[in-house]
């Protein structure tokens, strides 16, 4: 349906382009030469492809769970919401950027800002489910109201909400600290997890000299003591960092590193070349949502957590 829907818009010329996007033969945003075709984008339209088959992947593994009986030690294994959810906001990853890239419109854009953001929030709120002890219908009410008030907040005032907030950007540090305090809880690790998204913001090129000295703009930071004000307890499983989490952080920040150079002012932007930066970032960060997939499939409860598992160390378990 996606695919047919596609064909019809690009074939009817798409609709009005956004403001921010170049006219057809100019260089686009992410360097790439923008088509008259079916795509404007071609190669880094395509280059979402990998998304889908990263997530058409786990609903394989998450069916093989089922048809073999693999006990469910975790949410990420078989037919459970939290695992269907994983692999369907990684596969919406892929269609929603095609049209961001293929169409150069703003529902494009929104469109594939939604699908990351319905991405990000999985794993972090996953992580506070647990610490915060929730239900399954409170944390799916809670990701509800995220995506859908993100969603919604997008379309009417803009990326940032009209608070100037990047829920994204944001979210990739709400992880990091979840993941810290998932692993490391304690009393005093819950006050002090803040500090571990302004690492995170340090590694994007933000600065604490750079809050300071416009406080009113990054008023989010407030957002990095969220997981610890939740995490009342800490968690009953414990998970393998080891080889899945770590190859998807590196996996990522190689992708982030050719993203800086996929752009249309960067010495090394060829836009005509099938080759594009933009196009190899989606194909490495669909391959990190595998590994984080593999990753949180290693949780296992406390008096289980050091009961070796052979199936997790296959690119299949």
């Amino acid at each position: 349906m996606f695919t047919v829907l596609f064909v019809i818009g690009g074939a009817t010329g798409w609709w009005t382009p956004a403001d921010n996007e170049q006219a057809i033969g100019e260089v686009s945003r992410w360097c790439e030469r923008v088509s008259g075709g079916l795509l404007r984008e071609p190669s880094n339209t395509l280059g979402n492809l990998a998304f889908i088959v990263s997530g058409l992947a786990m609903f394989v593994v998450l069916a093989r769970d089922e048809t073999t009986g693999r006990p469910r030690f975790n949410q990420l294994i078989g037919n459970q919401p939290a695992a269907l959810l994983y692999a369907a906001a990684t596969l919406f990853l892929g269609p929603g950027s095609m049209v961001m890239h293929g169409s150069h419109t703003f529902f494009g854009a929104w469109i594939d800002n939604v699908s990351m953001v319905a991405y990000i929030t999985v794993p972090w709120l996953l992580n506070v489910k647990q610490m915060a002890d929730w239900g399954g219908r409170t944390f799916f009410s809670v990701y509800t109201v995220v995506v859908f008030g993100y969603a919604l907040g997008y379309w009417f005032m803009g990326p940032e909400l009209g608070i100037g907030l990047n829920l994204f950007g944001v979210s990739i540090g709400l992880w990091a600290i979840s993941e810290v305090l998932h692993r490391f809880w304690s009393t005093p690790m819950r006050m002090l997890s803040g500090l571990v998204g302004f690492v995170v913001a340090f590694v994007f090129g933000i600065t604490p000299v750079d809050m300071l000295e416009t406080p009113g703009e990054f008023w989010w930071v407030v957002l990095f003591w969220l997981p610890g004000l939740l995490a009342g307890a800490p968690p009953a499983a414990r998970r393998r960092h080891f080889p899945w989490f770590w190859a998807g952080v590196a996996s990522f920040f190689a992708a982030y590193a050719i993203w800086l150079t996929g752009t249309d002012t960067h010495p090394l932007c060829n836009p005509d070349s099938w080759i594009q930066a933009h196009a190899i970032w989606h194909m490495l960060t669909a391959f990190a949502t595998w590994c984080f997939f593999s990753f949180l499939r290693t949780e296992r409860p406390r008096s289980l957590s050091e009961i070796p598992d052979k199936a997790d160390s296959s690119p299949i378990g």
